[in-house]
């Protein structure tokens, strides 16, 4: 799989944990900024892995910011994508077994390597249950249109 990643300038250095987290699960890894510690404004980074994955240019995204709740957010405006904040492999594994998140945000103030690359390995290795969550699924993207 192709997986965009992004962060503002707080989550840049534990975005290279992420990287490594998703490469060594096996897939390939897009990583789309910021590249400096100069301030950004994170819906910016978070509209561009939200239209990538969209889009269908990655199958999947993770971002960063502090609490992982304003990329979410920002995120969750782009039709098709059902971004989820995760804390912990348990929250990561649910939001794909049961809410078929294609992008998960992370907390960057909170979350140390082992953290991130227990998410990223639960949420990447969880495959959507369906079933009775696809009709719940079905209605979120109903509320897009």
């Amino acid at each position: 799989m192709k997986i965009s990643i992004g962060s503002d300038h707080r989550g840049l250095e534990k975005r290279k944990m992420i990287a490594a987290a998703i490469e060594a699960c096996g897939h390939e890894v897009v990583d789309l900024g910021t590249h400096s510690t100069d301030s950004v404004d994170y819906p910016d980074i978070a509209a561009e892995v939200a239209a990538s994955v969209s889009s269908g240019e990655s199958d999947k995204g993770v971002l960063m910011c502090g609490t992982g709740i304003g990329v979410s957010i920002a995120a969750n405006k782009v039709n098709g994508i059902r971004a989820a904040v995760v804390h912990d492999a348990e929250t990561a594994r649910l939001s794909s077994q049961h809410n078929n998140a294609n992008i998960v945000c992370l907390p960057g103030n909170t979350l140390d390597e082992a953290g991130i690359n227990e998410i990223i390995k639960a949420w990447l290795e969880t495959d959507f249950e369906g079933g009775r969550h696809a009709r719940r699924v079905e209605k979120i993207h109903k509320l897009e249109s």
